[in-house]
């Protein structure tokens, strides 16, 4: 027997072992293995098992046991990794690692072990108590018998709660043999102190009967995709929250997905709410140890539910039944590193795979999902009718470019009607968001006596000021440094910060509210998860008036009182170089002002614009997502864009331009005999952030249909090729970001 296994040493290609006689019965597919390598012992994962091979058997190695430090692959997620490895053009090794956590995968963690005790003999103890009686110097063993004779079993931490507890009448009572001890695997809480009160399921609004009964049909029809298309507050949630009560019902698990950690804690209180505590979390921001203990209570079977983000689309379930993807536009689902896979399009795969019901929801679903359902590849189910009393909110746009004070100063930012409407809400008890998508207080230093511009020493763009720190900061590699009180270059002392952002706003907003409660939420101010969930609660239970933030604010929070938005520059997303921009500020206007008027109070928002007759502000603001929709898919269909095309680029970067470059052409040049009339490939060109951690950046885009052939040729090329020494290769299929 034939163990081919890949190894943690990144070749792209797999290597056959003997399988011992002894081992037989222990490898299948996804088993952890260790095996010589060379000189060294690794760890491997089993692929795939034959009878045969084309190798010399007698020179082939053995497999030298199964490894006891590293958890095993679920068989079935095996084939996605294969699938994901040749599809988005990675080694095989980095798309198995991406199947487990760290935590897991590192084989550095193991299952926490407390200590638990009880009593031995509950007649013996209490005759101990007759015994002791009244003696305060032996209160300890009291306290301790006492205890355990009306609970039983209890841990450590909850004996030391006692008043009275010592830990040497504990040990005293272990010695006499009145006290067992054990030990015994417990599990990390990564849900804390917080409580939650249960509900049972709402009766369904028309539209979400309809919904579930499609669900229905492909639970019962072993698979399929539906595209759940509901405006802001038409119940989605419900609709998953039903869907998995009815995968649970046939004995199956259910994987949910949410694009942002920050709507991780909401998510999960939702949906604990409903089902208590047999669910599992897995995202980035627990511990490497709450990871693990997650990771395995969904391997071994405890529960039935994982939620997270992108990560969590690989819960080791061995029975999944459904995956919900929800916002599943967003283009964080989207890796930025190898493998760069998008959740969405490998959950589909996923679903395909293991005969799973995939659900994409969105009130603004991407141009790809709706096209899919538009060519019949997806079912779709309209949910248009928000639940409750709740009516879609009303817009009012202001012309930036009239009536705007330019002696007014930072004031200028917001519009005279937003001052007044945000006023009016704080003084009836309501809240209000303010949105604007670009963190920090100032864009850009500059001077204007000699022309400097603060930019970052190793990207092409500029430094970003935040007054708070009295920092300047790249948001692309993270490099910081002190803010200069006069210019660097000249040493004039009227050097000029300009442009605007959360940091900016939160600060206008207290000279402009002095009596409102004001909170922020962007990365600059969200360093933990326990920092979301605390700026979330506080504005969800009314101690804040005033929510400012960007993009992380826009999309999945539900909070009735709020009937005020203000977006203080829709037009920032628009002008940027990527055929998707128009689709993006449709998107982030339509989500942000589905945060207004979710309670009974009618809801508003105010748009501030310099564009006010721009299409997508048009469509947005009259809430037309099928027109919005027809005109964009237009636009792609005319250019020949995704969805309509498969899109490829291939970036190129290093420290030497020149040699960069060379290669690129070089590049472009190998692979250009796979091209064909149904391809189109664009000459290798600098990237439009042209340099970033110190790197020049050329990029080759391929766009086309019937990529198959060329992506294999691409994928060889980028993974075993000979760059030059400096030069990398990294290959985007289907990117979600052009810059």
């Amino acid at each position: 027997m034939i163990a081919r296994v890949v190894t943690d040493v990144a070749l792209d290609r797999e290597f056959d072992y003997l399988v011992p006689p002894e081992l037989a019965s222990e490898l299948e597919v996804g088993s952890a293995v260790d095996v010589p390598f060379g000189r060294t012992q690794r760890t491997g994962y089993v692929l795939s098992i034959h009878d045969t091979t084309e190798f010399d058997m007698s020179r082939m190695r053995p497999v030298t046991g199964v490894s006891s430090s590293r958890a095993s692959i679920p068989k079935q997620l095996v084939e996605l990794g294969r699938w994901m490895s040749e599809y988005y053009c990675c080694t095989l090794e980095q798309s198995i690692r991406t199947l487990l956590p760290a935590p897991v995968r590192n084989g550095k963690f193991r299952p926490k072990i407390r200590k638990i005790y009880n009593v031995s003999n509950s007649y013996e103890a209490q005759k101990e108590l007759a015994k002791i009686g009244k003696n305060v110097r032996l209160i300890g063993r009291t306290v301790v018998l006492e205890h355990l004779l009306v609970y039983g079993e209890c841990f450590m931490d909850e004996l030391a709660k006692l008043q009275g507890f010592s830990r040497s009448a504990l040990a005293t009572l272990v010695k006499n043999g009145l006290v067992s001890v054990r030990e015994a695997a417990t599990r990390r809480d990564v849900f804390g102190n917080a409580g939650i009160v249960r509900d049972s399921a709402l009766e369904p609004t028309p539209d979400q009967a309809k919904a579930l009964a499609q669900i229905d049909g492909l639970l019962a029809a072993g698979g399929g995709v539906q595209l759940l298309h509901g405006t802001t507050n038409s119940g989605k949630t419900e609709v998953y929250l039903q869907a998995i009560s009815k995968t649970m019902d046939m004995g199956k698990s259910s994987i949910v997905l949410v694009p942002e950690i920050s709507l991780t804690p909401q998510t999960v209180r939702r949906f604990r709410a409903r089902f208590g505590d047999a669910l599992s979390v897995l995202h980035s921001r627990l511990s490497g140890g709450e990871r693990f203990d997650e990771w395995n209570r969904i391997r071994s079977g405890e529960v039935k539910i994982a939620i997270g983000a992108r990560s969590a689309l690989f819960a080791p379930f061995s029975d999944l039944g459904l995956i919900v993807i929800d916002e599943e536009h967003e283009s964080t689902y989207k890796q930025a590193e190898a493998p760069r896979y998008n959740a969405r399009d490998v959950a589909v795969m996923r679903g395909q795979l293991e005969h799973a019901v995939v659900i994409l929801g969105s009130a603004t679903p991407s141009a790809e999902s709706l096209h899919n359902a538009g060519i019949g590849r997806f079912s779709m189910t309209r949910m248009s009718c928000p639940v409750g009393h709740s009516v879609p909110p009303r817009f009012q746009v202001i012309d930036r470019r009239i009536g705007t004070d330019p002696d007014a100063g930072e004031s200028s930012l917001f519009s005279d009607e937003l001052v007044e409407a945000v006023r009016q809400r704080i003084s009836s008890g309501e809240q209000c968001i303010l949105f604007l998508n670009r963190r920090g207080y100032a864009r850009t230093l500059s001077c204007d006596a000699c022309g400097y511009v603060a930019k970052c020493d190793d990207c092409a763009v500029h430094c970003v000021y935040s007054r708070r720190s009295q920092t300047l900061s790249c948001h692309l590699c993270g490099a910081v440094r002190e803010a200069p009180l006069v210019c660097p270059q000249c040493g004039n002392n009227q050097i000029r910060y300009s442009g605007s952002g959360t940091e900016k706003i939160e600060s206008i907003a207290h000279a402009l509210f002095p009596d409102a409660r004001i909170g922020r939420m962007d990365s600059d101010s969200m360093r933990s998860a326990d920092d979301y969930e605390e700026v979330l609660e506080n504005f969800r239970q009314g101690k804040l008036d005033i929510l400012v933030g960007t993009q992380m604010i826009a999309k999945g929070l539900h909070f009735p009182n709020v009937t005020l938005v203000g977006i203080l520059n829709a037009d920032q997303g628009l002008n940027m170089p990527d055929f998707r921009s128009s689709e993006r500020t449709f998107q982030l206007i339509t989500q942000v002002a589905g945060r207004a008027g979710r309670g009974d109070t009618p809801g508003d928002v105010i748009l501030q614009t310099f564009n006010p007759q721009n299409d997508v502000i048009v469509y947005a603001t009259s809430g037309d997502v099928d027109g919005f929709s027809k005109f964009d898919l237009e636009f792609r269909e005319m250019m020949n864009y995704p969805p309509f095309s498969r899109m490829i680029t291939i970036l190129f970067r290093g420290e030497d331009e020149d040699a960069v470059k060379r290669y690129a052409f070089e590049f472009k040049d190998a692979i250009s005999p796979y091209l064909h009339d149904g391809i189109k490939m664009v000459d290798p060109m600098p990237a439009p952030i042209e340099r970033m951690k110190g790197k020049y950046r050329y990029v080759i885009s391929v766009r086309g249909n019937g990529l198959a052939t060329m992506r294999k040729a691409i994928r060889t090329l980028a993974l075993h090729g000979a760059p030059p020494s400096g030069v990398e290769v990294a290959v985007d299929v289907d990117p979600q970001n052009m810059m």
